[in-house]
């Protein structure tokens, strides 16, 4: 079942995408928190896998570009309304050949992919063991057969590794540059907010190398707390009520209102959840 919200939004989409681009969507798949029982409304975006109708011509590639813009003119619109410099509900996803379906995920090439501003041709994040395992085990059918009809293989012997590779590269990098004087930035984002929408995200995949299981950023707030040093749970406790929309916890005090220090101190935290998986991998 979608949240009616969601539903919305995907319905809206999907109009829109049938009218540029028709007949080429044949299968539409919620993965992301929607697909985790994790998903709030005005919080959390919508991922989804699409899989299609072949490649794209020089046309097709500027109709899809115009449905990222189209198709998400009601979170735009709604982020406008409230003032707010993020956009919740926005529909990013990856589209897929159907008859690449059933190959190893790690050797499939996306026809395309949006998320943010952006559109690559040829290339897509999602297309990875995570994302598939997420979809093979609950992702959520709009158009076309279920998911365990697609013949699909995540790779589960490359699970733990594709999560490690992304601790050491994208995120140890993004630690590097937090404890610089130069913190990463998102257009009208402070380096702050950037920071805290990040303190969840490696113990996600430091649970999925522990475990193998894929769980969303709400269950690794919780996953952090029990894991890692008592020194990290008021960061963790306020990255989780920012997330929520709720107010700064009470022993979070400090870090909200310090928000200079984030940045550094995310960068801290994040370099100890890598430690903490290699560690972890050293003992297996």
């Amino acid at each position: 079942m979608l949240p009616n919200s969601a539903a919305r939004a995907i319905s809206h989409y999907l109009s829109m995408a049938d009218r540029l681009l028709p007949g080429w969507i044949r299968g539409f798949y919620v993965v992301g928190s929607v697909a985790l029982g994790a998903w709030r409304a005005g919080v959390s975006d919508i991922d989804f896998v699409a899989a299609v109708d072949g490649d794209l011509g020089e046309r097709d590639v500027r109709r899809l570009a115009l449905l990222h813009k189209a198709g998400n003119v009601p979170a735009v619109w709604q982020a406008l309304v409230r003032a707010r410099p993020a956009i919740p509900g926005t529909l990013n996803g990856v589209f897929v050949a159907a008859s690449d379906l059933g190959e190893p995920v790690t050797q499939i090439r996306p026809v395309a992919s949006h998320s943010g501003p952006s559109l690559e041709r040829g290339r897509g994040f999602k297309v990875n063991p995570v994302v598939w395992k997420v979809l093979a085990e609950k992702g959520v059918t709009v158009r076309g057969p279920s998911p365990d009809e697609l013949g699909l293989d995540p790779e589960p012997d490359k699970l733990r590794e594709w999560n490690l590779q992304q601790l050491h590269g994208h995120f140890a990098a993004w630690a590097d540059k937090a404890s610089s004087g130069r913190p990463p930035r998102k257009p009208l984002l402070p380096a702050h907010r950037v920071a805290l929408s990040t303190v969840l995200s490696p113990p996600r995949l430091h649970h999925t190398i522990v475990t193998t299981e894929v769980i969303s950023k709400e269950a690794a707030a919780q996953y952090a707390l029990d894991t890692f040093e008592a020194r990290w749970h008021p960061l963790i406790r306020l990255a989780l009520a920012r997330r929520l929309g709720l107010p700064a916890p009470v022993g979070a005090d400090a870090y909200a209102t310090g928000p200079r220090r984030l940045p550094g101190l995310v960068g801290e935290f994040v370099r100890d959840v890598i430690a903490s998986a290699d560690r972890h991998c050293q003992d297996m």
